[in-house]
C-alpha cells in the first residue's frame, strides 16, 4: 500500500451539517478502500485568488494509505462533487 495525502478545499457557503457530512463521505470512501492515518481540518481559510468566484474556502487534509489505483477513483469523486472547488492528491514517500 502507498501513503497519499489529499488537500481539498470546500464551498465556505455550505452550512456546518453539509461540511461535515461531504468530509464523513470521504473519509468513509478512502476507509473502505484503506486506510486514513490522519485527517485535518484547517476551517475556514483566506484564498490566495478566486476560486469560482469564492474569496475564502474550507480546507480539509487527509493522510491514507491505499492501493495504486485508488487515488484515480478519488480524483474521479471529488470533480463530480460541487462541493468541492478545487483538490489535490500527491504521494508521499
Amino acid at each position: 500500500m502507498n501513503k497519499y495525502e489529499v488537500m481539498f478545499i470546500l464551498n465556505p457557503e455550505l452550512s456546518e451539517e453539509d461540511t461535515q457530512s461531504v468530509i464523513v463521505k470521504f473519509k468513509d470512501m478512502i476507509s473502505g478502500a484503506g486506510e486514513v492515518e490522519n485527517l485535518i481540518e484547517w476551517g475556514k481559510r483566506r484564498l490566495a485568488y478566486l476560486i469560482q468566484d469564492f474569496a475564502e474556502g474550507y480546507y480539509v487534509i487527509i493522510d491514507f494509505a491505499s492501493n495504486p489505483d485508488f487515488p484515480m477513483e478519488l480524483d474521479r469523486v471529488m470533480k463530480i462533487n460541487d462541493s468541492v472547488i478545487r483538490h489535490m492528491i500527491t504521494r508521499k514517500e
